[in-house]
């Protein structure tokens, strides 16, 4: 079984839990033995996949598939194109050197819900929102790349898997239902 979830914000991608503050996706009352495919921070939303079946594993997250996940960044500052461009060249990050990826600017906000608790908001620092599509997925990488080029992250959603996108799915945060076999086929994309 193949599960598509969006995951609030403030909820950590495993079903332990480490602190009694941390939420987990215990929680959401899943089936048992499914498993998170990946993972999102605690401070990031969006689509997750869940599995009991461990090929999805391999096929979504090994390198050797360059699987695109997209996620949108809401960002502080007015996002410059010359940053857009280091984004899509690839960014020597200390440990490791990202790989290029697609970065654009999405000229209108995107219809994502307000979030509980709100990004904090500063009257004279405007935001931005970007969309940016990776094959890879280190830990806080797509944070840690847009602070490297000086707009550092006030909120991450990640927004599709391969042709699978969160909005075609109609989940709330905190939803989740099986996926149908052609939309297990649009991962596949």
């Amino acid at each position: 079984m193949l599960l598509a979830f969006h995951k609030p914000f403030d909820v950590l991608s495993q079903f332990t839990q480490e602190h009694p503050s941390h939420r987990t996706l215990a929680e959401f009352g899943f089936p048992p033995d499914v498993y998170a495919i990946g993972r999102l921070d605690r401070d990031s939303e969006g689509l997750l996949l869940l599995s009991d079946e461990a090929h999805w594993n391999d096929r979504l997250l090994n390198p050797r598939h360059a699987h695109p996940r997209s996620y949108h960044a809401q960002v502080d500052g007015e996002v410059t194109e010359p940053a857009l461009r280091q984004l899509r060249s690839g960014l020597d990050l200390k440990d490791f050197r990202s790989l290029p990826c697609k970065a654009q600017h999405l000229d209108a906000d995107p219809a994502h819900p307000p979030r509980d608790p709100p990004i904090r908001y500063r009257k004279n620092i405007p935001t931005a929102w970007i969309e940016l599509t990776l094959t890879e997925g280190k830990n806080r990488q797509v944070r840690r790349m847009t602070a490297a080029v000086g707009f550092p992250t006030l909120r991450l959603i990640r927004v599709s898997i391969g042709g699978l996108r969160l909005a075609d799915l109609a989940l709330q945060a905190g939803q989740w239902r099986e996926l149908s076999s052609a939309e297990q086929q649009r991962l596949l994309l």
